[in-house]
């Protein structure tokens, strides 16, 4: 009978779902327009944020790119570096959405 209990408890264990999923509002790369002002690449690796190839701070970021965005609904690319983690590249994304920068296109 325990042991009944205990593979009902680990089958409830495993299929649980304990937190809820958030989902990120990225722009898909096909089917846009075509590409308006200078380029605006925004490179994170786990330990290194590049604009352009230029390495810059993440507080530094939205302030660089603001004189390169030819308007407000302009697209920004961010692109994550092969050892660069989920988390780090969330951040970057937050912190351009918090300083207006909205239109991200996330890339490989």
């Amino acid at each position: 009978m325990i042991d009944v209990v205990f593979l009902l408890l680990v089958f409830f264990m495993l299929t649980a779902r304990f937190g809820g999923y958030q989902a990120a509002p990225v722009a898909l790369g096909g089917g846009a327009g075509e590409w308006q002002g200078p380029p605006r690449l925004v490179t994170v690796g786990p330990d290194r944020l590049a604009l352009n190839g230029e390495p810059i701070a993440l507080s530094e970021l939205s302030q660089a790119l603001r004189p390169l965005l030819p308007d407000a609904a302009a697209p920004v690319v961010v692109r994550s570096e092969e050892d660069a983690t989920l988390q780090r590249v969330m951040q970057v994304m937050d912190a351009l959405r918090e300083n207006g920068i909205a239109t991200l296109v996330l890339a490989e």
